[in-house]
């Protein structure tokens, strides 16, 4: 009996192991309150192993702006360091005219967005696409049948994610799918535009496929529709939503922070721009040696060579890691220079003397990448740079083409 005791609870343990956990907040109005999506959603998750603490506020018509204008919202967004927060916007609002999204729609939206992450840097916003109406809505010929309101609804939700460095639940897209696959299954409850029963359980499973980055299919809660139906309704979510993870800017579930960089060499010394995103701290490893904790470094290679340079990016949101191949070739000190040169004049100024003649912005820049000058050319071949003393050491030039050109040492004999 005690050996049947222990092999259980280790059962337990090794399953608990397996189960993602997300908390989730539902912000919306009468398309997420109809059949209560987020109870459909959380039953849903559950059959399928995984755990969801959720909440909702959701009020009939309510847009955007009336969410941001009300209280109550911002109390529900502090209430919890949420994982997700779902942004639901009025059901006709992202459809209308594109002047009049961007005026009044997508303010509000980003806005939103903007309250989620600065209640918690790790929360991530996700807008629910909604779905066109069943005949469109005939008060503009843009919108006036199904297939054109949905365009318009995908096209404007993925632009307002864009704006607010979200992502995208594109339950519209599954519904789209549905429609064109099984037509016998209604989606509609009899007004035409909210959800019946098989369209919340539709959208319940877009979600689980977007939050858990999983596949709905074989879950064996159906919400009480015929098993055929849900499993059509599963499959759906799960292609509209894991066969176009960058669309709908879908990261991973493991760890938010993503490391990124891109880097310029100008001989032996190589620029590295940072773009990771949901990161506080990063360690470089140049593979040669050498290493820095800055966000963007410049580093000078003393050897030709390709080197894998590493990038560990990380913060309270997680941990991530990039290699990229760096090629140099070692110039050494006394290399001839290209067609930028900086001279002193030994009382202060400088000397840019350009033989390229490009036209643009130019900007020097120290070894750090810190900007020390800018100044627009019109085709001039020299001009001179009133500066404090910049000292000897190694300077770029960074030209309207975005190379890097590198200078000779400055010598302040």
């Amino acid at each position: 009996m005690k050996k049947l005791v222990f092999v259980f609870s280790i059962y337990l343990s090794m399953s608990s192991l397996a189960q993602d956990s997300l908390s989730v907040l539902f912000i919306g109005n009468s398309y997420t309150y109809v059949n209560d999506l987020p109870a459909v959603f959380n039953n849903l998750t559950t059959s399928l192993s995984d755990i969801a603490t959720i909440d909702s506020k959701t009020n009939g018509g309510f847009t955007f702006q009336n969410h941001l204008d009300d209280p109550a919202t911002h109390v529900k967004i502090g209430s919890k360091k949420w994982d997700y927060v779902v942004l639901q916007g009025q059901s006709q609002e992202p459809s209308f005219p594109t002047g009049q999204v961007n005026q009044y729609t997508l303010p509000p939206a980003v806005s939103l967005a903007d309250s989620v992450y600065a209640n918690w840097y790790c929360s991530q916003a996700m807008y629910f696409m909604t779905w066109g109406r069943q005949n469109g809505d005939p008060q503009w010929d843009s919108i006036n049948t199904f297939d054109k309101m949905n365009v318009r609804l995908r096209n404007a939700y993925v632009r307002i994610a864009d704006s607010a460095k979200a992502s995208v639940c594109p339950v519209g897209i599954a519904w789209k799918y549905v429609r064109d696959t099984y037509p016998t299954i209604n989606l509609y409850s009899g007004d035409g535009s909210h959800p019946s029963l098989e369209g919340t359980y539709l959208a319940a499973c877009t979600f689980y496929a977007s939050l858990y980055r999983k596949s709905p299919v074989g879950a064996s809660y159906v919400a009480g529709l015929d098993p055929t139906i849900a499993g059509q309704l599963q499959g759906a979510a799960e292609l509209a939503v894991l066969d176009s993870l960058d669309t709908w800017h879908l990261q991973s579930t493991e760890s938010l922070t993503v490391a990124d960089f891109n880097f310029q060499v100008s001989g032996n010394t190589v620029l590295f721009t940072n773009s990771s995103t949901h990161a506080t701290d990063f360690v470089w490893d140049f593979g040669d040696g050498n290493s820095s904790v800055d966000s963007d470094p410049v580093h000078s290679f003393q050897t030709d060579g390709t080197f894998d340079v590493q990038l560990i990016a990380s913060s309270e949101c997680g941990t991530d890691t990039l290699f990229l191949t760096v090629t140099v070739q070692y110039w050494g000190i006394n290399e001839p220079l290209e067609s930028v040169i900086l001279r002193s004049m030994k009382d202060g100024t400088y000397m840019l003397e350009n033989s390229d003649g490009f036209f643009g912005n130019i900007q020097l820049l120290d070894a750090q990448g810190r900007l020390l000058f800018e100044n627009l050319l019109s085709g001039q071949k020299s001009f001179i740079l009133h500066a404090e003393m910049l000292g000897s050491g190694v300077y770029f030039v960074r030209t309207p083409t975005g190379k890097f050109r590198i200078l000779k040492t400055l010598s302040q004999e």
